[in-house]
This record gives structure tokens, C-alpha cells and sequence, in this order.
């Protein structure tokens, strides 16, 4: 059985919009099921299906129980390795990624949603979520190996791992990997004795072979202030060290699309 032609839409009522969408992804060959309101069956149905589209209401972003639902509804796709597109309002983006952080390692489309864009853009996930899997390559650099070793164990299903705790350390192994193992993300402890995460990013964009590497600097601190002062050197972002494995995870799959 081709799973893959198995869609579930989720959504926290039915409409005559969601009622469109089934209609139209029936019609191009697609078996599609509708789950609303009640989502007990998801984690069954990850067995026996190819995608899912996750179509939320207009009052979402204000509403507590909804986006505790969707931060299970992301866990769980994640989880199954699954694709999924959410579909929602433009304005409440930033919103929802506040408050359901995994999310963000979805595709987002938003309304109102032109079908046929639709439609190409399942069949462009199904085909990257069915393409061989050849795993991203992340480094993570800190001096915490406790905390380091962590994240590994978070992260190990999805991406190679390699660990070095100095920052001297970092540009020995980079400049060491062959060319067919190359990092493709640098998660970067802000704080570190000896070569501080600033020094360490400022000599990797000084050599050729590591310049282009995505740098990600882990920090322990959330105030405005850190923040600022973290962002003033222009990485490709920055996750807290008191972030969930669902948060990690979602900012990796959006940052590597992967």
C-alpha cells in the first residue's frame, strides 16, 4: 500500500473552506481524511499516512488550549518523521511561533490559500520527505560537556552529531573534515573560558573553509540586552540553553530545512 497518497487534514472544526481543499486534493488522486476537533487518532493515522495539513482558525493565536493542541500536533508529526503543511493567518505567525516554537520546522501557508499553490507544495515536501536520507551534519561546540552530550542525545535521530568543548578545538576539527563531511551547522556556545564563542566565530569567518558554515550561538541568557549582544555579531541565530528538545528541533529543521 502507496502510503503516500494518504493526506489527513487536522482541523479544529469543519468548514466549507476545509470542505474545499478535501474536495479539490480528492480530485487530484489523493485518499484524504478529515480529523476535527478531536485529534485522539493522530499518532494511529501517522502509520498510515503519507501528509498531513494542519488548518487552523482565525482566533488561534489567542487561544491557550488551541495552541497546546497544535504544540502536540507538531510533536507528534515531528516525531513520525512525517511532512505537514499548517495554514493560517499571515498576522498571527509570530504569535503562534511564540507560543508553539516546533512549529516553525513546517511548511506555513497562508490564507487565503490558492489550491493549486497547494498542491504543488505537497507534492514538493512528499518528494523531499521521500527522497534518501542523507543526514545533516552539526557541530556542537561547548565547554559544558554535560550539556553538550544532551543535546546529542536529542538530536541524534535526525542529524550527525560531533562534539568539541573549546573553541580551539572547533577550528581543529573543522579544518580537519574532509571535504565529503562537511558541517553543515555550528551550534556555538556563547560563554566560554580561554576562546569565548565571539573570538570562535570571528576566526571561522576569517578562513575560506569555514566562512559559508551557518553559526548558531547557544547563550544562557534571554534578556533584551543578551540577546542584542549576541545578535550585534550577525549569526544565523541563536537558541537558549533552557529551550525544549521540541524547541531545538523545530529551530533545526527550519534552519536546515531538514
Amino acid at each position: 500500500m502507496d502510503i503516500q497518497n494518504n493526506i489527513v487534514i487536522l482541523t479544529f472544526q469543519k468548514s466549507v473552506i476545509v470542505q474545499g481543499i478535501e474536495k479539490n486534493l480528492a480530485g487530484a488522486g489523493f485518499n484524504v481524511t478529515t480529523l476535527a476537533g478531536s485529534f485522539d487518532k493522530l499518532n494511529a493515522l501517522t502509520q498510515t499516512t503519507g501528509f498531513f495539513l494542519a488548518y487552523l482558525p482565525g482566533d488561534m493565536a489567542g487561544d491557550r488550549a488551541k495552541l497546546a493542541m497544535l504544540s502536540m500536533i507538531t510533536e507528534t508529526i515531528m516525531e513520525s518523521r512525517k511532512g505537514m503543511i499548517i495554514i493560517g493567518e499571515k498576522k498571527d505567525y509570530p504569535d503562534i511561533l511564540q507560543a508553539v516554537p516546533e512549529a516553525r520546522g513546517f511548511k506555513w501557508l497562508y490564507r487565503p490559500v490558492d489550491i493549486n499553490t497547494l498542491k504543488e507544495t505537497i507534492s514538493q515536501e512528499l518528494e523531499r520527505n521521500t527522497a534518501p536520507e542523507v543526514k545533516k551534519r552539526i557541530l556542537i561546540v561547548d565547554d559544558d560537556p554535560s550539556y553538550a552530550r544532551m543535546v546529542k542525545e536529542w538530536i541524534k535521530e535526525y542529524y550527525k552529531v560531533d562534539i568539541v568543548t573549546a573553541g580551539m578545538q572547533a577550528i581543529t576539527f573543522l579544518l580537519k573534515v574532509p571535504e565529503n563531511e562537511k558541517v553543515d551547522l555550528i551550534l556555538l556556545d556563547y560563554e566560554m573560558p580561554v576562546v569565548d564563542g565571539p573570538q570562535v566565530f570571528q576566526m571561522l569567518r576569517q578562513e575560506s573553509d569555514t566562512a559559508d558554515i551557518p553559526v548558531v550561538f547557544l547563550t544562557g541568557v534571554g534578556t533584551r540586552e543578551g540577546v542584542s549582544r549576541v545578535m550585534e555579531l550577525k549569526p544565523e541565530g541563536y537558541i537558549l540553553k533552557s529551550a525544549t528538545r521540541e524547541n531545538i528541533l523545530g529551530y533545526l529543521r527550519e534552519k536546515l530545512n531538514r
